[in-house]
């Protein structure tokens, strides 16, 4: 059988992509991630996901690749990974009581065609209203610099929330399972 591997370093994805059962190598794809100017947030994670796979399949052209990324866009506003604490505040300031719309999109580089295919799963997220006292504690228990949005809803970061909406819970996590489980099968990946 042919090898799959998942363009990322990401614990997380990797701990999603397990519940398919499938054997797989996790590798970071290390690209650039820069948004290009004005570039909306379902193209910019879109671009993202297929240049991920497409790097690890350059490297690897025998293997089945899946990349992923996600974004955060809040009142029009995309939000990155924070990097610090004061911006992650500063973003959880102002998700507080407001709607977030996250954009997750998966590739997956067919090694027999050449082909990358790309899919985006949006998920909506309905923030409570927070006090900054409440964010500071969210911040320094959950460590969320990395995350787009400054959360981490795989952990404390749900706690944030009023409601979620979307196709594929998974997709809230960082690698929207459903969409991902329809592309592997074009290809012949069928699970179970």
């Amino acid at each position: 059988m042919t090898s799959i591997i998942l363009a990322s370093s990401s614990p997380y994805r990797a701990a999603l992509l397990r519940r398919l059962q499938i054997d797989f190598e996790a590798i970071a794809p290390g690209i650039d991630e820069q948004r290009g100017t004005d570039e909306p947030a379902e193209a910019y994670v879109r671009r993202l996901a297929r240049d991920k796979a497409e790097a690890i399949a350059a490297r690897y052209p025998q293997a089945i690749v899946i990349g992923s990324d996600q974004c955060s866009e809040c009142q029009g506003e995309i939000l990155g990974k924070p990097g610090t604490t004061e911006r992650a505040i500063e973003q959880l300031l102002n998700a507080s009581g407001q709607r977030v719309t996250l954009s997750t999109a998966v590739a997956v580089h067919d090694p027999a065609s050449g082909h990358t295919e790309v899919d985006c799963v949006g998920t909506y997220v309905q923030f409570r209203r927070l006090g900054r006292s409440a964010i500071e504690r969210y911040v320094n228990t959950d460590q969320p610099l990395d995350c787009a949005g400054a959360f981490r809803a795989e952990g404390l970061g749900i706690s944030l929330f009023e409601s979620i909406q979307t196709d594929d819970p998974n997709a809230l996590i960082g690698l929207p399972l459903i969409a991902l489980n329809r592309l592997l099968g074009r290809i012949g990946v069928i699970r179970p």
